[in-house]
């Protein structure tokens, strides 16, 4: 199972194509996708209309929902924050800190558009989903 980062589901209900929402609509096809309970919070915030707000609710309900975090994976998620702070990377959010640590601690793929995953990726085993095929 792949997580979709809101960085990628922004682009999506932007209609922004990328080569990440490419994937994103492979991913639909094959019902492959879940979105973390923090990933639907960040994606439905962003939202003014109504009727908008509506129809991105009514498709990520649709996908599994995967809690991010536990006790577990926010002691991890400072201790992998740390870790990369000693190797001279700033993680500018927590969040992502939480969604990157919950997806390797759950051997789940990550699909994002956002750099801050990058770090994680090089340093601390996440796997992209940009790396592997649909």
């Amino acid at each position: 199972m792949i997580m979709v980062d809101s960085s990628v589901w922004i682009d999506f209900f932007r209609g922004t194509r990328t080569i990440q929402t490419n994937r994103l609509l492979q991913l639909l096809g094959r019902q492959e996708a879940a979105i973390g309970d923090l990933i639907v919070t960040e994606v439905l915030q962003g939202f003014s209309a109504e009727r908008d707000f509506k129809i991105a609710r009514n498709l990520l309900e649709r996908l599994t929902q995967i809690p991010i975090v536990d006790r577990s994976v926010a002691v991890k998620a400072a201790e992998n924050y740390r870790a990369l702070r000693a190797r001279g990377v700033t993680i500018r959010k927590t969040i992502d800190t939480l969604i990157a640590t919950s997806c390797i601690e759950n051997g789940m793929e990550l699909l994002y558009s956002d750099r801050d995953f990058d770090p994680f990726v090089s340093h601390l085993g996440l796997v992209s989903a940009m790396n592997t095929q649909a």
